[in-house]
């Protein structure tokens, strides 16, 4: 046999081992799938790409809502309702949020960058990600258990997170629901 051929065959069993090794490792239940275990490298980087072109690619140009009291104060009851479990209230961070994996960000704490929850990022992304969820992060898609106004609502509200809200908007994010 010549060396062509010998790398040829070569060739062709690489390329049917590494999908059966592939196929293996994951029928094994080897890959991390557990809250608990240590993520695969560049997990995080790898699913950020294709999540931000996706959310830049789909989300509205602009919200339909008026910023007013009567809408923050809504959504601050929606966020309380909804959203609080996960995510923390203005005073008490999520005691299973910070269990999650990845982590459910407290949207009401400032990061390490200075910015409180996702006060930087448009209203209309927050309302994307609102709407359809996020797969493998536990944020689920409210768009069949909250209305278009309500999910406005809510992603407005957390747009102004890092400036001081409504009264009544401050008092229903102060008190636990349950």
């Amino acid at each position: 046999m010549n060396r062509l051929t010998a790398g040829f065959i070569g060739f062709v069993a690489a390329l049917l081992l590494i999908p059966t090794f592939g196929y293996l490792f994951l029928a094994f239940g080897n890959p991390p799938v557990a809250v608990a275990d240590k993520p695969f490298p560049f997990e995080a980087q790898i699913v950020r790409i294709p999540r931000h072109a996706r959310i830049h690619r789909e989300m509205p140009k602009s919200s339909p809502l008026d910023q007013n009291d009567a809408n923050l104060v809504a959504g601050a009851r929606i966020y309380n309702q909804d959203c609080a479990a996960c995510h923390g209230l203005q005073d008490q961070a999520s005691p299973f949020g910070k269990t999650m994996y990845p982590r459910a960000p407290d949207l009401w704490e400032k990061h390490k960058n200075g910015v409180v929850g996702v006060s930087d990022d448009p209203v209309e992304e927050t309302y994307w990600k609102v709407k359809n969820g996020i797969r493998l992060t536990g944020m689920p898609a409210f768009q069949s258990l909250l209305t278009e106004t309500q999910m406005w609502q809510v992603s407005m509200l957390l747009s102004l997170a890092n400036k001081p809200l409504p009264i009544e908007a401050t008092e229903v994010l102060n008190k636990p629901t349950h």
